[in-house]
């Protein structure tokens, strides 16, 4: 049994998408770049040239023109190419600031480089901390074309966040989740389907709850209303659930409500206790409570321009289930 065409669509609308960093990356013929593990999952296009990756302790991975690899967290990556000498010339590389206006860029040799990627590291989440990448434990390859277009949005990218202009983080996020769609595309059309690794996406009764509590986060839900949607028994789906999303299902509810609350107040159209209804708590002292578990602040001050949309949570505490 597969998740369904229209979860998978629903969680792909729903799924928010940051970049936190991204940078070019040049090697030349008899080089070695690597790049330093971080505890966000990274990417990693080919736009041009023929070379090598490693990840991790893992095989190397050819890198004909337009790979694309997602690596997982906290996992080193390194990107060669053959020289006449049998020994790589080594560059060690780590993530740093840039200054505004300048090319992020990464350089192992001299002259002419053999391959050109465009690498980065992201975050892709639902609620406040629900990562969707979170426990991806191999890497993602897949070779595409020039006609997906894929090189043009990640140079895009890349010169949104150089620019720094008015609105750059938008336009970079919504560039990125158009990267990772295409990406989940493909996977629809493999036999292999592995989209299902992810853990939220891999249980499609699990994935049908989590897509109803995203696509209604207002509604009155409980432990066995979602049970029922998931055709699990209570404790099977609290389980399940619970190891798939690695937090509680009232918990996750919780983040999502204070999620869609935080984008209510934050267009500005809605009053404190409006968005409080609409995402499904009568009380505002309730709701003022559980906005500031994950966010950290009252929701008027957040109404009026003192928050993020992108916040992690301050407090990770289970809700009573009801």
């Amino acid at each position: 049994m597969r998740i369904s065409a229209t979860n998978l669509d629903m969680l792909m609308n729903r799924l928010e998408v940051d970049f936190i960093k991204l940078s070019e990356c040049l090697v030349s013929p008899g080089w070695r770049l690597c790049l330093a593990a971080t505890d966000m999952p990274g990417i990693h296009y080919n736009i041009g040239g023929t070379g090598r990756a490693i990840v991790g302790d893992g095989p190397s991975i050819d890198l004909p023109p337009h790979t694309l690899l997602i690596i997982p967290p906290s996992t080193p990556f390194r990107i060669e190419v053959d020289g006449p000498a049998q020994e790589h010339r080594v560059v060690e590389s780590r993530w740093f600031e840039f200054k505004p206006g300048t090319v992020r860029r990464f350089v192992a040799g001299e002259g002419d480089p053999q391959v050109m990627l465009i690498c980065g590291y992201f975050r892709a989440v639902y609620g406040a901390s629900i990562e969707l990448f979170a426990n991806l434990s191999a890497p993602i390859v897949e070779i595409f074309g020039a006609k997906d277009e894929l090189d043009h949005k990640l140079k895009a990218a890349l010169g949104e966040l150089m620019a720094q202009e008015i609105g750059s983080g938008a336009m970079t996020a919504a560039l990125m989740k158009q990267v990772l769609v295409t990406l989940l595309r493909r996977s629809l059309n493999s036999a292999d389907l592995w989209v299902e690794r992810f853990s939220m996406l891999g249980d499609p009764q699990i994935a049908r709850a989590f897509s109803d509590m995203i696509a209604r986060p207002g509604a009155p839900h409980t432990l066995s209303s979602l049970a029922n949607t998931s055709g699990l028994s209570r404790s099977a789906f609290i389980a399940r659930f619970t190891e798939a999303a690695g937090h509680p299902p009232i918990m996750v509810l919780r983040q999502l409500r204070m999620r869609h609350a935080a984008t209510l107040l934050e267009a500005d159209k809605l009053s404190v206790e409006q968005a409080a209804n609409a995402v499904g708590y009568s009380s505002r002292s309730s709701f003022c409570r559980a906005f500031r578990k994950i966010y950290g602040r009252d929701p008027s001050d957040w109404r009026e321009g003192d928050g993020s949309a992108h916040a992690l949570p301050t407090n990770t505490s289970s809700e009573m289930s009801r």
